[in-house]
């Protein structure tokens, strides 16, 4: 499964980078392409290609603020969780999207 999305947290920090780092990891130890943005006080960073969207099974963004750039994803299948979440349960919510694109 190829996935992409972005994270944000409301400070744009820690959060942000962890959910990225837990998603990733959780992502490629069940075997998926994965490439997730991060928006934050650094601005964007990682940004996503249009190529790698168009790609992509599934689209995740684990935000606790409103994110930019969400029109890229019209044409996908888009689920969106609280970075918390992926910090706590990242093995859980890719089982979850092998789930809902199966």
């Amino acid at each position: 499964m190829k996935i992409v999305g972005i994270a944000a947290c409301t400070a744009g920090i820690a959060h942000t980078y962890i959910a990225k780092e837990k998603l990733i990891q959780a992502s490629l130890n069940r075997g998926h392409e994965v490439h997730i943005e991060t928006q934050g006080l650094a601005g964007t960073q990682d940004a996503l290609t249009q190529q790698e969207i168009d790609a992509a099974d599934i689209v995740i963004i684990a935000a606790d603020i409103k994110v930019n750039g969400r029109e890229r994803f019209k044409d996908k299948k888009v689920i969106e969780v609280p970075t918390g979440l992926v910090v706590k349960s990242p093995n859980k919510l890719v089982e979850k999207l092998e789930e809902v694109t199966a």
